[in-house]
């Protein structure tokens, strides 16, 4: 099942280079194949100027868009995902270069050379920033202090204040009716030392957050893997719980970075905008955000990473990260009381092609992950009658393979890469060894512009399925054979469960955005003892 929704995801991107492929343009065979490139080069310059450039509707930005005429945002801004905190950067005075992403190693394309030429819109030059910009961004909830953060901006801080609340209650199944409501209140800035110091390319960035309420997968559906809300736990209820303070710097004249500092992994490893558009995943899927080495926003540890663009289409960042335990240091201020355990050694491709001459961009995440920490046997220790080797129960160390893809199949609204309908789908592997959680999948659509007239509005469905480790299970049906309890929290041996969550998310007013939400869990538990639930929510976000 889960490498079915890779590869459908795979196929439905070249039955889309296949549709928008003209006849009219094909290439005939070359006599000489080492003169390829330069036929490609012939046949693109030949093509008609309007059959290159993208679809003048598809570029019209709708009234209410709350980025600038050169369509790249003013840092930093909320936008849908909580880490997208992009560069400070003056984009007033001179052309930008490619400060959304980075300069490309070499001029030339990886995997794209294999699209046919027509589709590929990277054969020749790169994308501009716009194409680049993660999110559609957020207007002001107060836009009467803009004179004020302009001036601020000017002189290299920038800054947001963003309210994230959820409500959600269990309307049917689970262990009981009810709702829970939590919410999150985020303070970002950035430091332009460029600006402030004279350090041209140095940046600080900082996240303070403060978090309360309950999580309802636990009060009223008994889950206790799957967060049915997004922004519950690991804040350890402080009121400024700190999560990132990092530098970064840029050299080789943009075609590199490096961050460092205290920082949650899963700002940059494992996440999109897309996926932390939905509830259950934001922001990295579960069975990563399960992971006692991975640190998933909000928990932060000590930590490096190094990105670069091998190409124009693709994507290399690896890192360095402290792994303590999640419920370690809730504060974020006790770095001293941390307890590390071993080191997280992320790595990540990512292969972003451009489509057609309507630029729809796809990203293909191909990441791994090792931690070096020692993990107790998810077999477990008892009882010891039944082991088949009492006493030889053994650690080991993590590994954790995931991929990610989405690909934008129409455009509508302007040129970053939230404007238009997206089909997604990942899978996520860890130890099975020494993991709950040892497999997920899941699959996806995100649309905009189903109603003409309200084209920042987005609606989302995903499905997803989380499979409990077989070495887990075992262990529990053995200490079940044996009369020993499980615990308060599982009814029996864990095996699968699966989700169902649907939102649409609306541009209420400028820096407001409304989100009624759905969700239904199949198996609550992981087990057939509690019976399905269904849930309805509500999600808004304010940004100051």
């Amino acid at each position: 099942m889960p490498l079915k929704s890779s590869g459908c995801l795979a196929l439905a991107t070249w039955c889309l280079a296949t549709l928008y492929a003209s006849p009219s343009y094909a290439q005939p065979a070359p006599a000489n194949p080492t003169n390829a490139p330069a036929l490609v080069e012939n046949t693109l310059r030949n093509m008609p100027e309007q059959d290159l450039l993208p679809d003048p509707r598809v570029l019209q930005r709708p009234l209410n868009s709350p980025l600038p005429p050169s369509g790249v945002p003013v840092a930093p801004w909320p936008g849908l995902a909580t880490m997208n905190i992009p560069s400070v950067n003056d984009y007033g005075n001179k052309k930008p270069h490619h400060i959304m992403t980075l300069e490309a190693l070499s001029p030339g394309e990886g995997p794209s050379w294999l699209l046919p030429s027509e589709v590929d819109a990277q054969r020749r030059t790169d994308m501009e920033d716009p194409y680049y910009v993660p999110t559609a961004g957020s207007s002001h909830l107060v836009p009467q202090i803009m004179p004020f953060r302009e001036r601020l901006q000017k002189k290299g801080f920038a800054f947001s204040f963003t309210y994230k609340g959820e409500a959600m209650g269990n309307i049917n199944g689970g262990i009981r009716r009810g709702m829970d409501y939590v919410h999150e209140l985020t303070l970002q800035m950035n430091f332009d030392l460029g600006k402030m110091a004279g350090l041209e390319g140095w940046s600080v960035h900082t996240l303070l957050m403060n978090r309360a309420g309950r999580e309802v997968s636990h009060d009223m559906v008994g889950e206790y893997y799957v967060n049915l809300m997004e922004v519950y736990g690991l804040s350890g209820h402080v009121v400024a719980h700190l999560v990132d303070l990092y530098a970064e710097k840029q050299f080789l004249n943009n075609r590199m970075d490096i961050t460092f500092g205290r920082m949650s992994l899963t700002h940059v490893f494992a996440t999109s905008p897309l996926i932390c558009s939905f509830m259950v995943t934001c922001s990295a899927p579960v069975a990563l955000k399960l992971d006692p080495g991975f640190s998933v926003y909000p928990k932060a540890t000590w930590g490096a990473r190094v990105r670069f663009r091998p190409t124009r289409d693709t994507m290399i960042q690896l890192g360095a990260y402290q792994v303590s335990p999640l419920n370690g240091n809730p504060s974020g201020w006790s770095w001293g009381s941390e307890d590390t355990t071993g080191l997280m050694l992320p790595v990540e491709l990512t292969w972003q092609p451009f489509l057609t001459r309507n630029r729809l961009p796809g990203h293909y995440v191909f990441g791994y992950a090792h931690d070096t920490s020692r993990y107790a046997d998810a077999l477990g220790s008892k009882p010891a009658s039944l082991l088949a080797q009492p006493g030889m129960e053994r650690s080991a160390p993590m590994d954790i393979f995931w991929f990610e893809g989405d690909q934008m199949i129409y455009r509508m609204g302007g040129r970053n890469q939230m404007a238009g309908g997206y089909l997604m789908a990942g899978y996520i592997h860890n130890t099975p060894h020494v993991s709950s959680i040892s497999d997920e999948a899941y699959a996806g659509l995100s649309f905009n512009g189903l109603i003409p007239s309200r084209l920042t509005d987005r609606l989302g469905i995903m499905y997803s399925w989380y499979h409990v480790s077989d070495r887990k299970r075992l262990g529990q049906t053995y200490a079940l054979d044996a009369g020993l309890s499980l615990g308060s929290q599982v009814r029996g041996p864990q095996t699968d469960s699966h989700v169902i969550e649907a939102y649409y998310a609306i541009d209420a007013v400028p820096g407001v955005t409304v989100q009624p939400e759905f969700e239904y869990m199949v198996r609550p538990g992981e087990t057939s003892h509690i019976p399905d639930a269904a849930l309805v929510g509500l999600k808004v976000i304010a940004n100051l």
